[in-house]
């Protein structure tokens, strides 16, 4: 089997990333980041899906660039919106964070003699991050293959990006079908340390929405409703 490194944060896209990853017949290394994040039930949630979707490995790299702040999802100072969402770039966007995710899994995937990695973003339902856009995804691609010994030897990497055009509900739909337990999973911005959903981010909001459109049920734990 072809080894792969799955970027894993213990989300709905993420977790569906990695079901997929599975499904085509890769050989899976998950890679998540607590990065000073607000929410760390989302870190045991990968634990979770990782173990419950086979992986072969699951690490946990320490990355605290909550201590740069600049984001409501690192910097408790600034609140998180819960107003629903907004046009343009929101306060929840980490400086650099994919930027720097996708770094560390191309130097495991280096390590691990691996061409390829897996990762969640989406360009229909991103709520205006940069780093989820597909031009950003092709600039790392190439970036990734100038960078390294194994590119530069012959064994060119590729960054897989397989929910990009697609809308919640059809990753939804996707990964009912590979077998994800969407209950497993923590996608709230602002979750508790039990992972219940605060159900008014803008996170919660496109997770809701999604089940609601696939017209399947939601089996996240929210501790508001949302009108």
């Amino acid at each position: 089997m072809k080894k792969a490194v799955i970027l894993l944060s213990g989300g709905l896209d993420s977790s569906t990333v990695l079901a997929y990853a599975r499904s085509q017949g890769f050989a899976c290394y998950c890679l998540s980041l607590d990065y000073g994040q607000r929410s760390h039930s989302e870190l045991l949630a990968a634990e979770r899906v990782a173990k419950a979707l086979g992986a072969k490995m699951h690490r946990v790299l320490k990355l605290d660039i909550g201590q740069l702040g600049g984001s409501a999802l690192t910097d408790t100072a600034i609140d998180v919106p819960v107003d629903g969402v907004q046009p343009g770039v929101p306060v929840t966007y980490v400086p650099a964070r994919n930027t720097l995710m996708l770094s560390f899994a191309l130097a495991w995937a280096e390590v691990l003699g691996a061409q390829d990695i897996f990762v969640g973003v989406n360009a229909v339902d991103y709520s205006g991050y940069p780093d989820c856009r597909p031009e950003f995804i092709r600039a790392f691609e190439v970036l990734a293959n100038l960078a390294t010994k194994a590119a530069v030897s012959g064994a060119r990497l590729t960054v897989h990006a397989p929910l990009m055009e697609m809308s919640k509900a059809q990753i939804i739909d996707m990964g009912m079908r590979l077998g994800v337990d969407y209950g497993l999973t923590v996608s709230c911005y602002q979750a508790d340390s039990a992972g219940n959903a605060c159900g008014v981010c803008d996170s919660c909001r496109l997770r809701k929405e999604g089940f609601f459109a696939a017209g399947i049920p939601d089996p996240t734990r929210y501790f508001n409703k949302i009108s």
